[in-house]
Formats: structure tokens, C-alpha cells, sequence
């Protein structure tokens, strides 16, 4: 079993920053990917961000050149960097993280969720 937990979650006002954590934790043989979705209110979730163990970055349209996503491999751990916050940006987010566990095999994790509400 492999566990997330979020943090970093909040109130900002319009143009602020928030820096999202999650960290995972299991018998992982491999944690080949980990990003963030979000789901706003009567919407359905959608990608914010991926991050792979090499490095490479996707990013959702809507927040390029706003958020930075980042991961510490040691610590099994990423990072969303959410700065120029807009009131579109409010929704719960979900940390996610893809891989390989050593008695399970694939997994498919999500944590459970963080707020984050932007006001204008």
C-alpha cells in the first residue's frame, strides 16, 4: 500500500503564492511519476501537473509560467509551487504518484486532497 500526504492547502488572496507538499510513503520499488489534479466545484478533475523521476515536467495550459512542480527523489516527495494565484484557481487539489510496489506490483495512488481557495 502506498500512502500520500498532502499539505500546504489555503486561503490567498488574487495574485498570491502557495506552496503545495506531498509525500509518499510505502514499499516502493519504483515512483516512476507524481504530479497534482485539481477539482473545482461541479467540474471534474483535471491535470495541473507531472513530474517523473528523470525530471521531466507537464504542465495543464492554464498554469504555465505560474506554477513550478518539483520533487525531492530521496525523500519521495513533490512539490507544487503556485504563485500569481487566480480565483480560477480555487479547487480541492490531489497529489498522485504512479510506480511499482515490491509485493503489489502497479499502483495508482491518490492522496486526499488539499483546499486551496483564491479570493478575488
Amino acid at each position: 500500500q502506498v500512502h500520500l500526504v498532502e499539505s500546504g492547502g489555503g486561503l490567498v488572496q488574487s495574485g498570491g503564492s502557495l506552496r503545495l507538499s506531498c509525500a509518499a510513503s510505502g514499499n516502493m520499488r519504483t515512483l516512476l511519476v507524481m504530479g497534482w489534479y485539481r477539482q473545482a466545484p461541479g467540474k471534474q478533475r483535471e491535470l495541473v501537473a507531472t513530474i517523473t523521476g528523470g525530471g521531466g515536467q507537464n504542465y495543464a495550459d492554464s498554469v504555465k509560467g505560474r506554477f513550478t512542480i518539483s520533487r525531492d527523489n530521496a525523500k519521495n516527495t513533490v512539490f507544487l509551487q503556485m504563485n500569481s494565484l487566480k480565483p480560477e484557481d480555487t479547487a480541492v487539489y490531489y497529489c498522485n504518484a504512479v510506480g511499482d510496489h515490491y509485493t503489489s506490483g502497479f499502483f495508482n495512488s491518490w492522496g486526499q486532497g488539499t483546499q486551496v481557495t483564491v479570493s478575488s
